[in-house]
């Protein structure tokens, strides 16, 4: 798995959407027995803490310490540093294991056959995330020459998975067909360019470059965002699998 998030774990915790509380209730009522939760690359623990209001436990995982630095505490959450495609946790042990918006960083195979033997015969498996946002049409334009053209090339070859929706992922289980899920935000200037700041494109260009590449977008697009709030818009992603017996 690839760590691309150390380096702006504080942005990443203070600038990275939240998913709604009415798609992490649908994830769970597949569930039957909520005893034991993993969130798997857990970032910052966003995902860890709204599953910690429904489960007796539940553990969290990632390999960035400086992410686990930030993350949301809550007494029912034992958090620790670790890979997800090889863990130390006891087979059978969860009822629900959740990956958000970092399964197509993973090792595949590896991880799908930890996967089997952590989870529970009768447990749920849920993948989620979220794709590219939408705003106004003026700052769309900007935005998306910006995603495709400025960063396009500076994107890992894994982010091809989240722009196809997680549909081509593997994902061998017993399919739940998910429902469809976005969620919806007001973002001053500041928040949206916070959040351009967290993407891996962006960073691999300072890298590269020594230069931000959102200063070669910032005059426009603070121009079509107009001093005021904006609406944005993430379609959610999500996919929802039980054991597949038979494999």
């Amino acid at each position: 798995m690839k760590d691309n998030f150390s380096k702006q774990a504080v942005d990443y915790s203070k600038f990275r959407p939240q998913y709604p509380e009415e798609m992490i209730q649908y994830i769970i009522s597949f569930v039957d027995n909520k005893s034991t939760a993993l969130d798997l690359a857990t970032g910052n623990g966003q995902v860890a803490h709204k599953l910690s209001a429904y489960f007796d436990k539940v553990f969290a995982t990632d390999i960035s310490q400086k992410q686990l630095d930030n993350a949301t505490l809550a007494d029912n959450i034992m958090y620790s540093k670790g890979s997800a495609e090889k863990t130390s946790f006891g087979n059978q042990q969860f009822d629900l294991i959740v990956v958000a918006q970092a399964v197509h960083w993973f090792d595949f195979d590896p991880f799908y056959k930890e996967i089997y033997r952590i989870l529970k015969p009768e447990g749920v498996f849920a993948v989620m995330g979220y794709g590219l946002f939408s705003t106004n049409p003026d700052s769309d334009k900007i935005l998306r020459h910006f995603y495709y053209d400025i960063v396009g090339s500076y994107w890992d070859a894994e982010r091809r998975y989240l722009d196809e929706n997680y549909e081509t992922i593997p994902f061998p289980f017993e399919e739940i067909p998910a429902q469809k899920f976005q969620n919806e935000f007001t973002w001053s200037l500041e928040m949206l360019i916070g959040y351009l700041q967290t993407w891996s494109s962006v960073q691999h260009y300072i890298s590269k470059k020594n230069q931000n590449p959102i200063d070669l977008i910032y005059d426009e697009l603070k121009l079509s965002w107009r001093n005021n709030d904006k609406k944005v818009k993430f379609p959610l992603l999500l996919r929802i699998g039980r054991l597949n017996k038979e494999k």
